[in-house]
């Protein structure tokens, strides 16, 4: 896999996600517990043997950076292989990335410097398995300038996608973001379904650098790859599409798009069920991350005479404190404290939240450094939940921000 470059798009903004995107960017943001949402993309980059990365980066990237710094830095320079976060330098001209096709484009130069056989265009936030190697062949069998990873979705769900026409052979002949009919052509893989892209792409590199100058010279281009890119590759080049082969082995396939609270909110407890659609468990395509250091978690107060400290059915991650309350079904990312006589079920609690004694906290996504005060009710009384300040899902979560003191108060 010497011969590929991998190519991770991380700057986006993650406006869906907030609050919880405030302070950072969207695959910078907890997941799973001890995760962060660009360590799956990263896992299938390195147990697929990609080993020259570029993270691109743009929105709130500190610590981002600091997470890909400390935690991925796993690679042997002396033999070529990198992983580097690029942000905007303004090299090819004057403006910040003006979309992902833009993106790649001003760092047009280092993909040359490279001298990569072929470029491997990844997104930085979404949740699934997939060895690269398989569509990296597929790619080569087919003789592809462009191969478009693409997953089997129900008609009903077509709006939510970049929706592909498939040939016999395999070609892409269509290409339509997001449609709104209801008539978008059949997946040749199942009649029954559609295909999607996954926003995982293969470019032969001379079809990549080629379509992403003539894409700059265009004016009127949104600088897109699924709304301006590939709808013209598509008809200039032979673009085909990959069949989605899901390494988590379940009934189901797994990617999410965890782009919108509900969404990561519903991705992060399906973990907590007894047999959970993403298997985190899997020696043979373990997910790494930036281990926390910190100490074994720590149930309390079973011997004298208060309510014990118990966690069911619940992820609890290292330096976690659960002191004489109970926890069900919660995730519980490091550095979490929860205090005594709480009753929290349902709930992503994220990295060093506290939750005071007495608090009551059903279906919540508590924010990374968040303070619940003592005797607090959340989740049982939406419009109690939005006079407090707190944002409710059009499902019924409550996002609990963490709010920081003002610049001001710091710097005096």
């Amino acid at each position: 896999m010497h011969n590929t470059l991998g190519i991770l798009l991380a700057g986006g903004a993650g406006e869906r996600l907030h609050p919880l995107t405030r302070h950072t960017a969207k695959p910078a943001v907890p997941f799973g517990g001890s995760y962060r949402v660009i360590d799956f993309t990263l896992s299938n980059c390195v147990n697929s043997d990609i080993r020259r990365i570029f993270v691109l980066t743009q929105y709130k990237a500190l610590e981002l950076t600091r997470h890909v710094r400390d935690g991925w830095d796993i690679f042997s320079g002396d033999i070529g292989e990198f992983i580097e976060v690029v942000p905007p330098m303004k090299r090819v001209h004057e403006g910040w990335y003006l979309g992902t096709a833009d993106a790649v484009y001003q760092n047009i130069e280092s993909i040359v410097a490279e001298k990569p056989e072929h470029v491997l265009i990844l997104s930085g936030d979404h949740i699934y398995k997939m060895d690269y190697r398989e569509i990296l062949e597929w790619h080569q069998t087919y003789r592809a300038d462009v191969t478009i990873a693409t997953i089997q979705v129900d008609p009903g769900e077509a709006w939510r996608f970049g929706i592909v026409e498939i040939e016999d052979d395999y070609r892409i002949t269509g290409f339509e973001e997001k449609p709104k009919h209801g008539n978008p052509s059949p997946s040749i893989f199942n009649p029954n379904m559609l295909s999607a892209s996954m926003g995982v792409y293969v470019f032969r590199t001379a079809a990549l650098l080629n379509a992403l100058r003539e894409d700059a010279e265009d004016s009127e281009s949104s600088h897109d790859f699924g709304h301006d890119v590939l709808p013209r590759l598509i008809e200039t080049t032979r673009v085909v599409a990959y069949d989605f082969h899901d390494l988590n082995q379940k009934a189901a396939r797994y990617w999410r798009d965890v782009g919108t609270l509900d969404a990561y909110y519903d991705a992060n407890m399906d973990l907590v069920s007894v047999t959970p659609e993403l298997n985190l468990y899997d020696s043979k395509w373990p997910v790494r991350t930036r281990p926390a250091q910190s100490p074994p978690a720590k149930f309390v107060f079973a011997h004298e005479g208060r309510r014990m400290g118990v966690a069911l059915d619940s992820i609890v991650s290292p330096g976690c404190i659960v002191s004489g309350g109970k926890i069900v079904r919660c995730i519980l990312s490091p550095g979490v404290r929860i205090n005594s006589y709480c009753d929290v079920q349902d709930t992503i609690l994220l990295h060093n939240a506290q939750v005071g004694r007495y608090a009551r906290i059903r279906r919540a996504i508590i924010d990374s450094g968040a303070t619940v005060p003592e005797g607090s009710v959340i989740g049982f009384h939406p419009e109690q939940d939005r006079e407090k300040g707190y944002h409710v899902t059009e499902s019924g979560i409550v996002v609990v921000p963490h709010d920081p003191a003002p610049v001001e108060a710091i710097v005096s």
